[in-house]
């Protein structure tokens, strides 16, 4: 299993069929509030809060965690890549991204 770092944000999702690590670096969460258009992370932290998320806004999500996590796909890549549970595999995701980048900080 991959090793992540909860303290920095990163997550392991398996995506394409393989592990890959996904963080919402500062540089992410700035691509995030461009493509939401949002003026800021507190706008980015309530626009995702609301639970009403597009496939489209689940798909950039994950690409912009991608992105941070250090791979170079492509947003149609990312498009193509199949996650366990469809759908509710990629809620799964962006639900457990979301909480690791925007939740309290983990206690040891």
């Amino acid at each position: 299993m991959m090793l992540v770092n909860r303290r920095r944000g990163e997550i392991v999702a398996n995506l394409g069929g393989k592990d890959r690590c996904l963080c919402l670096t500062l540089g992410a969460l700035a691509k995030l509030e461009s493509a939401f258009a949002v003026g800021d992370l507190g706008a980015l932290g309530e626009r995702f809060s609301s639970g009403r998320l597009s496939a489209r806004d689940l798909l950039t999500i994950i690409h912009a965690g991608l992105e941070g996590g250090g791979h170079t796909f492509t947003l149609d890549d990312v498009a193509e890549m199949q996650a366990e549970g469809g759908l509710a595999g990629y809620a799964a995701i962006v639900s457990e991204l979301l909480a690791a980048t925007f939740g309290p900080a983990e206690e040891n």
